[in-house]
């Protein structure tokens, strides 16, 4: 990707003998959401804190705007805005004063957006912030980061103690910030809104990236299940024969299709229904090919 904002290169770290993540390789152009996904332990958070030079890498090394994120980990994290996983809060500070502090840190002063986007958030930012619930907390943190003009959005598991009103107001965010030219990276186990909000995603196992799939793909995917009270049909809805797990022995039938819907009806159409469900095909069986039935969907 020749204007990668973001760029890995066989990243790895070793805690002692544990290997957390193995020769990660990846890359982000501005204007791009990744989404990276895997169970707890599958080397997301460590990715990212590698990426934020936060941690020493054992072998390779990442890169965000040209600066290397160890060796240069000041210039690159200039560019970066960053929600841990775990917060740790000013709490002697109310929102605002905590908004206009890490602003300051970075030279900047925040503008009239602040207020318009507490709004949104559902948030009294003049609040003291041990006044406050664990979401309440998780919103003041996720203003901090939405608010900067920074090239590069970096969130670990973002969505953690908020209700679904917020969730889908923070996915709207981030298609906001991609409409900006932000480019967005962040952690999840929640497939709906990966799927929701994100261009690419890979998924790790074990420290390992496993798995890259640009969501758009996804779209032209859908998951057939019917029951059949008739004979089963030995060839599918592009002509190619049936495997031989397709239909089970009482008449399920089960079959992945990509393709133009109108054949794909034309196809049940002839076949003996009894019962039909068609959904898109979704993240949730590339993801169990890694990780079993381990997913939050």
């Amino acid at each position: 990707m020749p204007d990668s904002l973001l760029v890995a290169e066989n990243l790895t770290k070793d805690y002692g003998s544990f290997r957390a993540l193995d020769g990660l390789n990846l890359a982000i152009a501005p204007g791009e959401v990744f989404g990276l996904l895997g169970p707890n332990g599958s080397g997301k958070s460590t990715a990212l804190r590698l990426m934020l030079g936060f941690l020493r890498p054992t072998l390779g090394r990442a890169r965000i705007a040209g600066f290397d994120c160890w060796h240069q980990g000041v210039e690159a994290r200039t560019q970066v805005a960053y929600l841990p996983g775990e917060l740790r809060l000013y709490e002697n500070m109310t929102g605002r004063r905590l908004v206009r502090f890490l602003a300051g840190l970075r030279g900047d002063t925040p503008g009239p957006k602040v207020d318009a986007l507490a709004k949104r958030l559902d948030i009294d930012i003049d609040r003291p912030l041990t006044h406050m619930s664990s979401g309440m907390k998780r919103k003041i943190a996720l203003l901090t980061v939405l608010i900067p003009d920074v090239p590069l959005i970096i969130l670990d598991e973002p969505t953690n103690t908020l209700d679904p009103t917020m969730r889908d107001e923070l996915l709207d965010q981030l298609r906001r910030a991609k409409a900006r030219g932000q480019a967005v990276l962040f952690s999840s186990h929640v497939l709906q809104e990966v799927e929701a909000v994100c261009d690419r995603v890979g998924i790790l196992r074990r420290g390992k990236l496993v798995h890259l799939h640009d969501i758009a793909d996804l779209k032209d995917g859908r998951e057939v299940r019917a029951k059949l009270i008739g004979p089963a049909p030995t060839t599918g809805p592009d002509g190619t024969a049936l495997g031989p797990d397709a239909v089970t022995l009482d008449g399920h039938l089960s079959l992945t299709y990509r393709g133009p819907l109108p054949a794909l009806l034309n196809w049940l159409g002839r076949q003996p229904l009894d019962d039909l469900r068609i959904e898109p095909l979704g993240l949730g069986p590339i993801y169990r090919m890694y990780h079993g039935e381990n997913t939050d969907e």
